[in-house]
């Protein structure tokens, strides 16, 4: 058993310790560094504790270096180890292929609580005028969205920048005769200007999107798919909503509102987070097996990033 476990930064404003397998920074008011594991389990062991019941203990209780997973695993499983660090390019790549995903969706409501459960739109009440990753991962993301995105002013092109704020990091001059922002913060959402026009809404207390059926091509989230409570409900309604082969990009780094995010992503690394993203995917239906990349740009010098993609079946 994990008897030897190190709980870390309960209160808001708590300096992370640096421990053994870790990257973290401060806690503070703005985002934050959420610690990542340089090491996971092989898939299979991990999905076979999901399918059990056996979820890690929730909140940061990390600080395990490779040699102890390696050990605890063997021991747990007898599997091959599948000790890929999260800054290991190719690595977040692997995760999602060929999962073997259980029958049932392998979280609990625990897993979707968060430190602050304070109404959101009191978090968002105030307008924040800031980039939450660094200008590295900016341009990085940037520079994705300019590979896969249909070109500008491409008719009958929809797309939904979903969780969006006054910036959404699109090619600059990119445009689309619709582009639309869902957000939390009016002022911010006012601000953006790629957006053709914007939704307040709280997908947390609604997650019913307020769109006709097959309406978009695209949609995004940026930074924040980690502060969805009820994910399978958001992916569903993403999937009704996107057009067949549509095609739908969560990105994420390793920062985040850490009060607010779920207790399954700050208990949990980076690698980790590209399988709970797949999973929301899966267990949505309708989509086309996830696929993920690591197009972080400076490997331990500049914000990490990841994306986990997939299109609307084309018969959904």
């Amino acid at each position: 058993m994990m008897s030897t476990m190190v709980r870390v930064g309960l209160q808001h404003q708590q300096r992370f310790p640096v421990l053994a397998g870790i990257g973290c920074s401060c806690l503070t008011s703005a985002t934050v560094h959420a610690c990542a594991v340089n090491s996971v389990p092989c898939l299979s062991s991990k999905l076979k504790k999901w399918k059990n019941g056996g979820i890690m203990s929730r909140r940061l209780v990390l600080g395990f270096g490779t040699s102890f997973w390696a050990q605890y695993m063997n021991m747990a499983g007898n599997c091959k180890s599948f000790i890929a660090s999260a800054r290991q390019k190719g690595a977040v790549a692997e995760v999602l292929q060929n999962v073997e995903w259980p029958e049932q969706f392998p979280f609990k409501d625990e897993d979707f609580q968060r430190f602050d459960e304070s109404p959101d739109p009191l978090f968002y009440e105030a307008p924040r005028f800031v980039t939450h990753i660094d200008d590295a991962a900016i341009a990085a993301l940037t520079k994705y969205y300019s590979e896969v995105f249909p070109p500008s002013n491409t008719p009958g092109v929809s797309i939904l920048d979903m969780c969006s704020s006054w910036v959404s990091h699109f090619p600059k001059g990119y445009k689309q005769e619709r582009v639309v922002g869902m957000g939390m913060n009016e002022e911010e959402l006012k601000r953006n200007p790629v957006l053709t026009e914007y939704v307040v809404q709280d997908l947390n207390v609604n997650p019913k999107l307020p769109f006709e059926d097959n309406s978009f091509g695209v949609i995004t989230n940026v930074v924040s798919v980690d502060y969805l409570t009820k994910p399978l409900d958001v992916f569903k309604e993403m999937c009704r909503i996107l057009k067949p082969g549509g095609l739908a990009i969560m990105s994420f780094s390793n920062r985040c509102f850490w009060t607010k995010a779920i207790s399954i992503w700050t208990s949990t690394g980076d690698t980790d987070h590209v399988l709970i993203v797949g999973s929301y995917f899966h267990y949505a239906g309708g989509f086309e097996p996830p696929q993920a990349v690591d197009i972080s740009p400076n490997p331990g010098r500049s914000d990490p990033m990841y994306i986990v993609y997939s299109r609307k079946l084309s018969a959904a």
